[in-house]
């Protein structure tokens, strides 16, 4: 039987209604089976779904949340990871997500001064992480939300919530230099010239490297970075189109070999395999091929990627991958529920494999949804909070 959107919205609704008070300091947990602590990432990623879930509790549980991120903060401007821990520190993406979803709330409930000394710190933060001081910014592998994925230097996904931020804050000229510079391609020889800097367009293809750092190079393909590229107005009009029509064509030849079962992307491909340069021993337990972040299927990606078809004005493909979703989110796991709104499907069988219940699966389906039915990407697109 056919799974229905609308259903799937609803229970979107209250997976978040669950999750939205949990154990420390009262702050949303990250999932409802497991994770039960208040993860930076997962909360600022969710962030648009609750606002959008029009509940009054879930949107003052955001603020409640950033209120939290802003007290933590280091003193020179860095968020930690988890929303009530000072101590635990280290990720490249969470200053980047906290600068992004305090920008949404403040356009969204017309405050646009709440927590600004904080945003302020982290807007200074982020400035250091640049290792040329020209915007773009650097990051140490397994620092972002693939904690099994060495991303070296100048990551795509990090770089792209960069983007997303700077023009909520007014700095416009920052966003433009940032994007010449992800736009300029990436150098693959032996031998940088000191004066040349690092792109992340490939010439070859019309999606972005995931990384790329002097010697260092990961030309396969991040969804989710490539999506926050179309969104942010990163890649052209043209180039987003094909950037598209790339994912669509790679998921095809990938159901053609076995790799994939379904019709939404996996969050990496094509995966690392054992051999390849860039396999590392510890993935085979931690990070196999179809899996993890190696090329799972994860429904908070997968959303992303329905609002970039959206943001290119592929509507009826977007209302597809927005049906294809509704049926991902469906089976559980680990708890047997209704809705599962799991953590990770397995590319190659199409079973959910993570924990049941995640925060964002289900955040990022009512975002979908929102994008879907207005035609339009809420959040994305500049302008000051």
């Amino acid at each position: 039987m056919k799974v229905s959107v609308e259903a799937a919205r609803r229970a979107a609704v209250a997976v978040l209604e669950h999750n939205a008070f949990g154990p420390f300091a009262g702050l949303p947990r990250t999932a409802g089976f497991g994770y039960p602590e208040p993860y930076t990432r997962d909360l600022m990623i969710s962030l648009p779904g609750f606002l959008l879930a029009g509940k009054p509790e879930l949107r003052e549980q955001m603020r409640k949340t950033l209120q939290a991120l802003a007290a933590n903060q280091t003193p020179r401007g860095h968020i930690s990871s988890l929303a009530h821990d000072p101590e635990n520190l280290g990720a490249s993406d969470t200053t980047p997500l906290f600068l992004f979803g305090l920008g949404v709330f403040r356009r969204a409930l017309g405050e646009p001064q709440f927590l600004d000394e904080a945003a302020q710190k982290a807007i200074t933060w982020m400035r250091y992480q640049s290792p040329d001081d020209r915007v773009m910014v650097a990051q140490l592998p397994t620092t972002d939300w693939r904690d099994e994925h060495w991303v070296y230097g100048y990551g795509l996904y990090v770089n792209a919530l960069v983007h997303a931020y700077l023009p909520m804050y007014g700095l416009h000229a920052e966003a433009e230099q940032l994007k010449a510079s992800m736009n300029q391609l990436e150098i693959t020889a032996f031998r940088q010239e000191e004066h040349e800097h690092e792109g992340l367009a490939l010439p070859n293809s019309p999606h972005y490297a995931a990384g790329s750092f002097k010697i260092f190079h990961d030309n396969r393909c991040d969804v989710l970075g490539n999506s926050l590229a179309i969104l942010t107005g990163i890649a052209s009009p043209e180039r987003a189109g094909q950037l598209i029509d790339y994912i669509e064509t790679s998921c095809a030849q990938l159901r053609a070999r076995g790799e994939l079962v379904g019709q939404l992307p996996p969050c990496f491909f094509p995966y690392m395999q054992p051999g390849d340069d860039d396999w590392r021993a510890r993935y085979a337990t931690y990070n196999q091929p179809g899996e993890y972040h190696n090329g799972g299927v994860w429904p908070f990606v997968c959303g992303f990627y329905v609002a970039a078809c959206v943001s290119v004005g592929r509507h009826e493909l977007a209302a597809r991958k927005l049906e294809a979703l509704a049926e991902l989110v469906k089976p559980w796991h680990e708890n047997e529920c209704e809705w599962g709104f799991n953590e990770q499907v397995r590319a190659q069988t199409g079973k959910p494999i993570g924990r049941d219940w995640q925060t964002w699966s289900a955040a990022m389906f009512l975002y979908a949804c929102e994008c879907v039915v207005t035609r339009a990407t809420p959040d994305f697109g500049g302008g000051s909070p």
